[in-house]
């Protein structure tokens, strides 16, 4: 299935999934999905054996794009501190966007609750990778527990993405202090 009709019908319904399933929660229908994205329901089981499957591929795909946006350059030459604030200030900047609802690969596991649906681990993976990227970083910097503080770093991150999401909170700077207090107590010192 290489052919660029399929490719389109396959691209129409994961851009529409990632919008749909991001601003309205995963329970959106199939018909709705379908319909937003102008394929069949035939089409789309043509092209995925279910609706879970749309999500992790559609997450999947998403993956690469919100890693590019969340960490630094990989030739970011910034210490260690810096490179962690970094993804905290690019959290803040996204909150304040009018559709912000939050880490959508957190949205999708607190939503799924079950951590063996296909979706849950390619979520579970990228939420992994932000938590390595934490662990790297600690670790070059000089802190006393990497894993721990990447840990934590992590629990803040979510936390203050899922109350931003909702609404419930303005972050303000909050995350960049709280990060930085966290890497105080943990000894990161570059």
């Amino acid at each position: 299935m290489t052919t660029t009709a399929t490719a389109s019908t396959r691209d129409r319904l994961l851009d529409a999934a990632a919008e749909l399933f991001y601003l309205q929660g995963i329970t959106i229908g199939v018909e709705a999905l379908c319909k937003a994205a102008g394929v069949s329901k035939r089409s789309m089981y043509q092209l995925f054996d279910s609706k879970d499957a749309v999500l992790a591929a559609c997450l999947e795909r998403r993956a690469p794009a919100y890693a590019a946006a969340l960490f630094p350059a990989a030739d970011d030459t910034r210490p260690p501190r810096s490179r962690i604030l970094h993804v905290f200030e690019r959290l803040e900047a996204e909150a304040l966007t009018d559709d912000f609802r939050g880490c959508p690969f957190l949205a999708a596991q607190v939503e799924l609750k079950d951590p063996e649906h296909p979706a849950s681990k390619v979520a579970r993976e990228v939420k992994q990778t932000l938590t390595e990227y934490f662990r790297r970083e600690a670790q070059h910097g000089g802190a006393h527990e990497p894993a721990l503080l990447a840990r934590q770093l992590t629990l803040l991150f979510d936390g203050a993405s899922a109350r931003a999401g909702v609404g419930a909170e303005q972050l303000d700077g909050l995350t960049l202090t709280t990060a930085q207090a966290l890497m105080d107590a943990a000894g990161m010192t570059k």
